[in-house]
C-alpha cells in the first residue's frame, strides 16, 4: 500500500550552482548597493541645500527634562530663546536679555593613578 502523504521515491536533485551564476548575483547585489549609497549621499546633499536659513537658526544647547521633554537654547538670529519641547508641543519658555556664551566643555582631567583607555588597550594587545 502507497503512503498518500510520502514523498515521492525518486527524489529530484537541487540544481547546482555555476560560477556565473554567482558573478551575476554578486554584481547584482554590489549594484544595488551602490544605488542605496548613491541615494543616501543625494538625500544627504539636498537637506544641505534646503536649509535656506542659513546660520539664522542655530540649537545651542539641549537637555532632557523628563522621559520625552527637554529643554533647548536655540539662537534665532543675535537673540536666544529657551523653548520647552515635548511630543507634539513646543513653548516658548523665556528670551534672553543677554546672550549666554557657549563653549566647548572642558576636558576632563583623569585621576592620577588611572590609566587612559588607549594605554589599557595597548597594554592589552601586548605594544
Amino acid at each position: 500500500m502507497s503512503h498518500l502523504f510520502a514523498a515521492p521515491a525518486a527524489g529530484s536533485a537541487a540544481p547546482a550552482v555555476s560560477a556565473g551564476g554567482l558573478v551575476s548575483v554578486t554584481f547584482a547585489l554590489l549594484a544595488v548597493l551602490a544605488a542605496i549609497l548613491a541615494l543616501a549621499w543625494v538625500a544627504r546633499r539636498m537637506r544641505m541645500l534646503g536649509n535656506r536659513a542659513g546660520n539664522a537658526l542655530e540649537i545651542l544647547a539641549s537637555t532632557p527634562l523628563g522621559p520625552k521633554e527637554r529643554a533647548v537654547l536655540m539662537k534665532v538670529g543675535d537673540t536666544q530663546i529657551l523653548l520647552g519641547v515635548a511630543p507634539g508641543q513646543v513653548t516658548a519658555l523665556h528670551v534672553l536679555a543677554q546672550p549666554i556664551e557657549i563653549g566647548k566643555p572642558a576636558p576632563q582631567a583623569l585621576p592620577a593613578g588611572r590609566p587612559t583607555f588607549a594605554a589599557l588597550l595597548k597594554r592589552s594587545l601586548g605594544k
